[in-house]
């Protein structure tokens, strides 16, 4: 089994920012790629951001250019740098990890249980 914890979250100001963090433990074959998720109340979850192993990397329209999505395969941790917050981006925020756990598991999706971002003054 892959476990997620997330880090990192908070309370923040309009125009702040916040580094989340989301390392990867347990049984761990090999990461595909790891992506991070929101739901606002209310909402959806919706997806955020992603990075695959290998360096792509691909992001939702709303946080071009605010958000950066970057993952270090050797400790099998992917961070997200928010920057110019907004009220909007106030959410729990969640891990994705798609992991094998063994050389003969199936490729599938982990969830970390979410972190709290909070963006008011």
């Amino acid at each position: 089994q892959v476990r997620l914890e997330e880090s990192g979250g908070g309370l923040v100001q309009p125009g702040g920012s916040l580094r989340l963090s989301c390392a990867a433990s347990g049984s761990i074959f090999r990461i595909s790629a790891m992506a991070w998720y929101r739901q606002a109340p209310g909402t959806q979850r919706e997806l955020v951001a992603t990075a695959t192993s290998g360096g792509s990397t691909n992001y939702a329209d709303s946080v071009k250019g605010r958000f950066t999505i970057s993952i270090d395969n050797a400790q099998n941790t992917v961070y997200l740098q928010m920057n110019s917050l907004k009220p909007e981006d106030t959410a729990v925020y969640y891990c994705s990890a798609s992991a094998k756990s063994t050389i003969l598991s199936p490729l599938r999706d982990y969830w970390g249980q979410g972190t709290q971002v909070s963006v008011s003054s």
